[in-house]
């Protein structure tokens, strides 16, 4: 038992330093890193290259991953990126930070080498040394972990609690505004806690690799069950945060000891630890009644801080050519040019517009829960790969037609988005995001990998419908869906549904004043989005002839979504170019460029959504704009120039003679 206990303490032990990091960083920024996985890799990645590639020893390799790289890196990333953050709303900080966690992994492998092997040693010396505590066995990756996280309490209660450094972070977690107001610059101490958070993440980061794997994936776990203890913790109780955390590694491992570890109870019930905890907490809360995301910040803070203001909640002005209305002409135009694709290019590539638009369908559900709702889901794609599932055991395993099954599977998967959306929408939107990328990874390993469903990684067979085997006809197939989907997506924004919904979107508070129930409207948007992402993911099933489970991993759903939020969440156009750019570029890439510069399309698409820090209304929106404002200085300039004018002399008598 002892060593089942020992065992958990070290898991525990990992997911408390990520959930104190994620803590301090939003309680003191007010920004809630979507982005630590990413920073976790980028950091034990450098401390692989010194270690095994360069030959390092552990200590130097490092001092100067944790010690020098991770603060620099830190500071960095501040400096481009998260100062720009202030003030944002909830969403573009989510969204902005989500961008980062797309853009950082390729651009590290980019310039470090993509690995084969995903192991990892960690901060204790191979081969791994065995002790032995009361008959219990314990090894050095494990003490490694018990002396991290005693290290990082002790220092930090440390400094927080007996320094003036400490004092200063105090005082900004309480109020930044009366921080300034005292002397201290609230910017300098926010890049110095960026840069101790990047430490803890790659702290956190080098002591999981070994059991988890360096890869995104593995990180992106440790990610969610930190999330887990944070939500729990309702964002800002430190010790509570640390304390569950620990009270998960436990939670994970004891139990092993009546169970076999792989037994399918095991493989079901070890991944569901970190949302059985956060589905716990919910349901605390829902009975308590607690709404709204905790403030960050003091009095003064709220009070100074405008209402609504996010430029996303604004649609694009209108443009006009002449009489011709652009808004309505250039998305009829664009789909014109979709549909003569087929025509002109060879099977391959119309095989690729048809995945595009397929996914541009899928992509629709995020302009409804982020563009029209203001929420980031982030399970949209295990919407998806479940409507794909179930699209094939309706149309394969009893034999239905695969357009019936496309249409009716998905009214399966709306109530988890709703069950989902009632849980989390009263909570605020850090809590949606949470809880929908933990609960997308759940899905991930318990559902749509299970061993029924996964086939040893083919899936089930879907077949197209009859009349659209070809490529080409399911392009125009799916393209006739996706423009149906997107009319009822425009219908509701003009609706009086759509029309509170941007009420809601710009200011919660003024909705309420207004008799509007902000839950309601908005899980009614989460259930037509879900139904939209699962139709969707039966459609990308027919188009691949396979449900393909290895196709909807969470972390690849961030990449969707950040190519989304390039273009703009809301526009419905912006979900078909996205679509189309995801599924072409890197067939472009990989046919007339190095195969090296793979992964730049996935860097492009993150560095396109941090941009939103500063445009959160998109590239399309913010392209309208920038036209419509200069045909209005253009219009100005010449009233101005027609008024300077001298008017012409009036003829006399004579002249006209």
């Amino acid at each position: 038992m002892l060593s089942y206990l020992l065992a958990g303490l070290a898991l525990g032990s990992i997911y408390a330093i990520a959930a104190g990091s994620l803590v301090v960083t939003y309680i003191a920024s007010g920004v809630f890193n979507l982005a630590f996985a990413a920073m976790a890799f980028t950091v034990a990645r450098v401390y692989y290259e010194l270690h095994v590639e360069h030959e390092w020893g552990i200590v130097g390799s490092a001092a100067f991953s944790l010690l020098v790289f991770a603060p620099l890196f830190g500071t960095l990333l501040y400096a481009l990126l998260f100062r720009f953050l202030q003030g944002r709303s909830t969403v573009v900080k989510l969204m902005a930070t989500v961008g980062l966690s797309v853009a950082l992994p390729p651009l590290v492998e980019l310039a470090l080498g993509k690995l084969t092997a995903v192991t990892a040693p960690g901060l204790a010396p191979l081969p791994l040394k065995v002790f032995h505590v009361f008959g219990a066995t314990v090894n050095a990756d494990q003490v490694a972990t018990y002396v991290g996280l005693a290290v990082v309490l002790v220092v930090g209660v440390g400094v927080l609690r007996f320094t003036d450094v400490g004092l200063k972070v105090r005082a900004l977690v309480d109020s930044g505004a009366l921080t300034s107001l005292s002397g201290s610059n609230p910017s300098r101490i926010s890049m110095g806690v960026w840069a101790v958070s990047t430490t803890l993440a790659g702290l956190a980061g080098i002591l999981i690799a070994p059991t988890a794997g360096l890869h995104v994936a593995g990180m992106t776990g440790l990610m969610a069950a930190a999330f887990a203890a944070v939500v729990a913790a309702r964002l800002r109780n430190l010790p509570l945060a640390i304390g569950i955390a620990l009270a998960m590694g436990l939670v994970t491992t004891v139990p092993q000891k009546w169970i076999t570890p792989d037994g399918a109870f095991a493989q079901a019930f070890i991944p569901s630890v970190p949302f059985l905890f956060m589905f716990v907490a919910l349901v605390y809360y829902a009975l308590r009644g607690m709404t709204g995301d905790v403030q960050t910040g003091g009095p003064l803070d709220r009070a100074i801080k405008a209402e609504g203001g996010d430029p996303s909640a604004v649609p694009a002005p209108a443009l006009r050519f002449g009489r011709v209305n652009l808004g309505v002409a250039l998305p009829v135009v664009f789909v014109g040019v979709v549909a003569l694709l087929p025509q002109v290019l060879d099977v391959y590539w119309t095989g690729l517009v048809a995945t595009g638009i397929v996914l541009g369908i899928i992509l629709l559900s995020y302009t409804l829960v982020t563009g029209e709702g203001g929420m980031v889901w982030l399970c949209q794609i295990s919407f998806a790969g479940i409507g794909a599932l179930l699209v094939g055991e309706f149309a394969t395993t009893r034999g239905w037609d695969p357009l019936v099954a496309v249409v009716v599977a998905p009214l399966l998967v709306v109530p988890v988005g709703v069950l989902i959306g009632l849980l989390t929408i009263r909570l605020g939107e850090l809590y949606v995001a949470l809880v929908t990328l933990t609960a997308g990874l759940l899905a991930q390993t318990l559902v749509i990998t299970e061993d029924r469903f996964y086939n040893y990684g083919s899936g089930v067979f879907v077949s197209r419908p009859t009349f659209a085997l070809e490529n080409a006809a399911f392009a125009y197939l799916a393209l006739a869906a996706f423009v149906v989907f997107g009319l009822l997506v425009l219908n509701l924004r003009r609706s009086t549904a759509g029309m509170a919904l941007g009420a809601v979107r710009w200011s919660e508070d003024g909705a309420r004043t207004i008799g509007i129930s902000v839950v309601q409207s908005k899980v009614l948007v989460s259930a037509f989005a879900t139904y939209v992402a699962a139709l969707g993911g039966g459609f990308m099933a027919m188009n691949y002839q396979s449900t393909l489970p290895d196709s909807w991993a969470p972390f690849a759903g961030m990449v969707w979504l950040a190519v989304l939020l390039t273009l703009g969440a809301r526009s419905i156009m912006a979900a078909l170019l996205a679509g189309l750019l995801y599924a072409l570029m890197p067939g472009i890439f990989a046919t007339y460029l190095p195969v090296e510069l793979g992964e730049v399309p996935v860097i492009l698409f993150g560095v396109g959504a941090i941009a939103l820090a500063a445009h959160p209304e998109g590239a399309i929106a913010q392209t309208a704009g920038n036209i419509a404002r200069s045909r209005a200085r253009r219009q100005v300039r010449r009233s101005r120039s027609l008024a300077a004018a001298p008017a012409p002399e009036k003829a006399g008598v004579g002249e006209l003679a």
